[in-house]
């Protein structure tokens, strides 16, 4: 019975648990069922938000990869100007390494005529003088022995004239020999001719004595210029030799350079030149002055000059330049200026005007002269690229870049 009894009850607990794990089965089949589905809605819903973002995306606009959208109004509040590409004659150029110097007619080293000390000093290193400006006054007892023979030749001369009158009269009386007569003249050209030479030695140093007389001599500025070298001081003996002032108008300028013999048939007076800066990041026209006849005996080249205007003193004697002579011309087929050109992902580009605004288009470059450059590929005759105003375009390229990539 009591066997009996737990087989019973062991069938009974089989048949419970039998129910709770057909009953765990289905809840958990239904829990799957629910979650699959709902992971699928969710999955949906998140596909079609995804969408709808990118949807929204597309309606917010912006604009294709290198293209840029303008108005009218915008290109021209932001000073951007067009020009056609169109077909140029452009020369063949070579680059030389230059140097700035000082225009050698018009530098002066003033140096007092007559040796002396220095009495006072009028001007500073670096200072702009004019013409006539009193530099610096000098001492000397050599002025003192000048003006003393010339009185002294003076004097002389009025004596020999009184001499003669006399004996004139009394040659033409009747009273004096004739030989008298012929001597006083003689005594009188000889006067006239020793007053002619004190006053010539006088003369001889310029202006630059003071009219008032003494012993006092000035030195003074021969043109505009700046004092680029000072030698002197107060109370400074100087002499014929001392070199007192460097001045230099540098409102002009020299450009040399090194010409070897390969290349001499590029350059000859008269043709323009470039040159250009790296330090100060600028770059001015010329034309060459001088080519030069003899080859330097350390380099073996020629000397060629270029001259320049410098009003603003920005080219400073000294400075390294590069200077780029344009020697053969001949055509090319499509050019554009040499400021629509901006670098846009490490390649030459220029911004080619569309109906809505600019499209951003590479280009590969050839020759360029002076502010000219020729376009082998990327670009038709007739195009209206940005001249001025390239470089803000290149600026608004890359915000745009920066907005897809975030």
């Amino acid at each position: 019975m009591d066997n009996t009894r737990k087989i019973a009850l062991a069938v009974a607990a089989l048949a419970a648990l039998g129910f709770a794990g057909a009953a765990w089965n289905g809840s958990d089949a239904g829990h799957g069922a629910d979650d699959g589905h709902g992971h699928g809605k969710a999955a949906s819903t998140a596909t079609k938000d995804e969408h709808g973002e990118e949807g929204h995306g597309e309606e917010g606009g912006h604009d294709e990869e290198g293209r840029l959208t303008l108005s009218e109004q915008q290109i021209s509040s932001a000073g951007i100007e067009l020009q056609a590409a169109a077909p140029r004659e452009l020369g063949s150029v070579v680059s030389f390494p230059g140097e700035i110097r000082f225009d050698e007619d018009r530098t002066a080293h003033v140096v007092p005529r007559v040796p002396g000390v220095v009495e006072s000093v009028h001007a500073n290193l670096g200072e702009t003088v004019k013409k006539g400006q009193l530099l610096a006054v000098i001492a000397s007892q050599q002025i003192s022995d000048l003006r003393s023979e010339q009185q002294a030749a003076q004097r002389r001369v009025e004596l020999a004239r009184v001499t003669f009158e006399r004996e004139k009269q009394l040659w033409q009386e009747k009273i004096s020999a004739e030989q008298d007569y012929l001597l006083a003249r003689q005594a009188l050209q000889e006067a006239e001719i020793g007053l002619g030479n004190a006053r010539q030695k006088v003369a001889a140093l310029g202006a630059s004595v003071t009219a008032a007389g003494g012993n006092r001599y000035e030195l003074r500025a021969p043109f505009d210029a700046v004092v680029v070298e000072k030698h002197l001081v107060l109370g400074e003996v100087v002499s014929e030799a001392s070199n007192a002032f460097t001045l230099s108008d540098l409102s002009r300028v020299w450009a040399t350079f090194a010409v070897p013999p390969r290349d001499l048939d590029k350059v000859a007076s008269g043709r323009p030149v470039r040159v250009s800066s790296p330090d100060l990041d600028t770059e001015v026209e010329g034309t060459i002055g001088y080519v030069g006849s003899l080859l330097g005996e350390q380099n073996r080249a020629a000397t060629v000059r270029v001259n320049l205007t410098n009003p603003d003193g920005a080219w400073r004697p000294g400075l390294f330049v590069s200077i780029t002579v344009t020697s053969r011309t001949a055509p090319a087929a499509v050019t554009v200026p040499f400021e629509a050109v901006q670098t846009v992902e490490e390649r030459p580009s220029v911004f080619v005007r569309n109906a809505d605004g600019f499209d951003t288009r590479p280009v590969t470059l050839g020759r360029r002269d002076g502010a000219h450059v020729e376009i082998l590929d990327g670009l038709a005759v007739g195009d209206q690229v940005a001249t001025r105003g390239s470089f803000t375009l290149k600026s608004e390229l890359g915000k745009a870049s920066a907005e897809h990539s975030h």
